[in-house]
């Protein structure tokens, strides 16, 4: 098997994806929703080698107001935990099959600074990421836009 170039699967990476699923899968194979199966959310890569990824989950009561800053604190707390996304810039190691997403900010302040490493597979219009995590493997499959 012939390993691609850095440029061809930077090529292959650019554009806007859609997910399909988001996949936690414990140490005995079990899979799980963490979020549901009705999740929702877009990855993208442009060519200056900029990144962006969100995650949110579908269904979300609107708040009372429409101007974000009069929710109430029930309405944040509610929101909070529905949401997950940051922005950065992204690089391709071939020789390891990942892509390190380097966090520039987002959601959980704690990712900033921070690289994200994902293996990636192509399987036809899909892209799937998985990365090893504190909490098990996540496996996260987009559908190119």
């Amino acid at each position: 098997m012939m390993i691609e170039t850095t440029g061809a699967i930077r090529a292959r990476l650019l554009g806007a994806w859609r997910l399909v699923t988001w996949q936690s899968i414990g140490e005995d194979g079990a899979v799980t929703y963490p979020w549901g199966q009705d999740i929702t959310g877009q990855l993208m890569y442009d060519d200056s080698g900029r990144m962006t990824g969100h995650l949110v989950r579908t269904g979300q009561l609107r708040f009372a107001s429409e101007d974000w800053r009069e929710a109430t604190p029930e309405e944040m707390v509610r929101a909070w935990p529905a949401y997950f996304g940051y922005f950065g810039t992204f690089s391709v190691d071939t020789a390891r099959s990942t892509v390190t997403h380097h966090v520039e900010s987002g959601w959980f302040p704690n990712l900033a600074g921070t690289e994200q490493v994902r293996r990636y597979a192509f399987e036809g219009r899909r892209l799937v990421l998985d990365s090893d995590t504190a909490w098990g493997r996540v496996r996260l499959v987009w559908e190119r836009v």
